[in-house]
C-alpha cells in the first residue's frame, strides 16, 4: 500500500516543511530507507566528533540524534493515538528541555544510533499495521488537528530536515 500524502488542512501548517522533504512515492520506503542513511551518516564518526556544536548553543551530533529518537517516539505515539480512534487531546513536548534532560553526550553513539533504528523499525511496524480507515482519523496534538495519515511523513520529513542540517552545517566543519 502506498499511502496518499497528507493535504493542508490534514496538518498545522507549521509542519509544511517536513512534508516537503519527502520526496512523492512510498513514504514507508524512504522511512525504511533512512535505517540506513542515519547510521552511515553518523556511524563513522569519533565521540568527540558525536559531540561537536557547530555554533555556540547549538545541540551536539549527539543531542541531535537524542532528539530524532525523542520526536520519532512522540510522532509514532500520537499516530497511533489517533489511528486506533482516540479523541482524547494530546499534549505537545518542549524539544529543548528533552534535549536538556536526556544527557545525551553521556552515552555513546553506538548507543544512540541502535536505539534510533530499534525505535525506527517499531514506528515502521506500527504504520504498516495501521488498517486503512485509521489514516483519516483526526486527532488534536499539541493545540492542532491532525490526522493520524500525517505521522509517518512527519517521521521521515522530520529526520530528512535535520540530516540535511547535519549534512550542511556540521559535517563541513568536522573536515
Amino acid at each position: 500500500m502506498i499511502l496518499s500524502r497528507p493535504t493542508p488542512g490534514e496538518f498545522p501548517p507549521a509542519y509544511a516543511p517536513y512534508l516537503a522533504a519527502v520526496p512523492e512515492g512510498d513514504v514507508f520506503a524512504f522511512l525504511q530507507a533512512q535505517l540506513d542513511e542515519v547510521p552511515a551518516l553518523l556511524g563513522g564518526l569519533r565521540e568527540d566528533q558525536a559531540g561537536f556544536r557547530y555554533a555556540p548553543g547549538k545541540w551536539t551530533l549527539k543531542d541531535l540524534l537524542q532528539h530524532l529518537i525523542d520526536s520519532e517516539r512522540v510522532f509514532s505515539y500520537r499516530g497511533m493515538r489517533i489511528g486506533r480512534g482516540d479523541t482524547t487531546p494530546l499534549p505537545g513536548y518542549e524539544e529543548n528541555a528533552f534535549a536538556a534532560a536526556a544527557h545525551a553526550d553521556r552515552r555513546p553513539l553506538a548507543d544512540l544510533l541502535a536505539e534510533w533504528r530499534a525505535l525506527r523499525t517499531g514506528s515502521l511496524a506500527l504504520f504498516r499495521g495501521l488498517p486503512d480507515p485509521a489514516w483519516t482519523n483526526t486527532g488534536i496534538a499539541n493545540g492542532l488537528p491532525v490526522t493520524a495519515r500525517c505521522f509517518p511523513f512527519f517521521c521521515a520529513g522530520h529526520t530528512a530536515h535535520h540530516l540535511d542540517i547535519v549534512q550542511k552545517r556540521y559535517l563541513p566543519a568536522l573536515k
